[in-house]
């Protein structure tokens, strides 16, 4: 990955943990509702997500939000695409050990 591609990757992972999921008083990062950054080019970039469950109450606004947030915070990025996906469904394996540790599972 070029030195270029891994700071835009930062600044996304930074936007990424300023946005919670609803239910859990966790970012959806740490989380591990994050599958994939793909960086197309300079000003496109690609996110995998899933949600906790396929019947999350937020399955429509926050992808939106991750989109709107990134766009907002990244001025030269102008289509962010979202893909959501249940495959993998998503499990507490995924959680980074901070959030683990944050909601009691350690």
């Amino acid at each position: 990955m070029c030195k270029y591609n891994k700071f835009l990757k930062e600044q996304i992972v930074s936007i990424l943990k300023t946005i919670y999921d609803p239910e859990i008083s966790v970012d959806i990062y740490e989380l591990g509702l994050i599958y994939d950054i793909k960086i197309i080019s300079n000003k496109k970039i690609k996110i995998i997500m899933t949600l906790t469950t396929p019947n999350c109450p937020v399955i429509e606004s926050l992808p939106i939000e991750v989109e709107k947030k990134i766009k907002l915070n990244i001025k030269k990025i102008d289509d962010v695409k979202i893909v959501l996906t249940f495959d993998p469904p998503w499990s507490k394996e995924f959680m980074s050990e901070e959030a683990r540790l944050e909601l009691g599972l350690l």
